[in-house]
């Protein structure tokens, strides 16, 4: 039986792109551009969260369903998608414990400066000098923006430390945590905001110089949900001026990271968008966005469609 034709557009670690050729016929939008004949039998796209994808690709006439491994999928043409009828599915539920123990070992860094402990002992520094004192995370108040499966997950995690957590965003029914209705008193209330929200243009920039401001001079940011979420200038002053005392991110507006303040100072810990690498995860997420491929191709229902 022959295998589907699918663009693949982004890279996939070793292991994962042996699955998925075994699994697909693979093309990729560079083979494309050398023959674009290619076009007319392309019947899937394949992607991850961290790639955008160009509305153009919405024209494959024989496209039927774009995949992406992962949660995230401000970086497909969404509406156009849907206007031309082609399926778009993502992979929920499989990466939410990862990015919760990411987004706890970020606090725990950022509070404890584990990071500049490490490097304190390998320079040889612990020789003549005492390692400064660090914070505890017992006793303090989080604010989650987004409590979704992640934040609900991240909010548990919390609970065992003797966290005070509330949140904004959608209301949930019959939740333990305090709900405030306004970023700012949120911000206010925290002296940890952590961010777990969707990306897309209704939370660009998000978190600007006003929230930044509640936050206040004791207060840490912590980002795992999208790098947009986050106004990245006004950030920087922020903590350049120290009107907030850290940040700890694994998303940032352009990435790679290049040439950025945030690389040189010692007030944040930095992450390269590896909330859901962990071995068990990508092979859960891939296995989902494969599967979806499968069960649409095959005329069934996806089993996880971006609504």
């Amino acid at each position: 039986m022959s295998l589907p034709n699918v663009l693949q557009v982004g890279e996939f670690p070793t292991a994962q792109q042996q699955v998925i050729d075994r699994e697909l016929n693979r093309y990729s939008v560079e083979d494309l551009q050398r023959n674009p004949a290619l076009s007319e039998n392309i019947v899937a796209v394949l992607t991850r969260s961290s790639y955008q994808l160009p509305v153009e690709l919405i024209g494959l006439p024989k496209l039927r369903i774009i995949s992406t491994s992962g949660v995230g999928f401000d970086g497909i043409p969404l509406e156009a998608a849907r206007d031309a009828g082609v399926v778009v599915t993502n992979t929920p539920g499989v990466l939410d414990a990862a990015v919760c123990e990411l987004a706890i070992g970020l606090l725990l860094s950022l509070l404890r400066r584990i990071p500049t402990a490490d490097r304190f002992v390998r320079s040889g520094t612990w020789e003549t000098q005492n390692f400064p004192l660090t914070l505890s995370l017992a006793g303090k108040k989080a604010g989650i923006v987004g409590l979704g499966r992640i934040g609900q997950g991240i909010a548990r995690r919390l609970a065992a430390f003797d966290v005070d957590i509330a949140y904004c965003g959608e209301q949930i029914s019959n939740s333990p945590y305090t709900f405030m209705d306004n970023l700012q008193r949120l911000a206010t209330f925290a002296d940890i905001l952590i961010l777990s929200c969707p990306g897309g243009e209704d939370t660009r920039h998000l978190i600007d110089s006003a929230v930044l401001s509640c936050l206040g001079s004791n207060g840490m940011l912590i980002n795992v949900s999208r790098g947009t979420v986050v106004c990245e200038a006004d950030l920087i002053d922020a903590l350049e001026s120290h009107t907030i005392r850290g940040a700890a991110l694994d998303v940032f507006e352009k990435e790679p990271l290049l040439g950025s303040k945030l690389a040189a100072m010692d007030n944040v810990v930095l992450t390269p968008h590896v909330g859901s690498a962990t071995e068990e995860t990508r092979h859960a997420m891939l296995r989902l966005a494969l599967d979806n491929i499968h069960r649409v191709l095959a005329g069934q229902d996806p089993l996880t469609p971006v609504k």
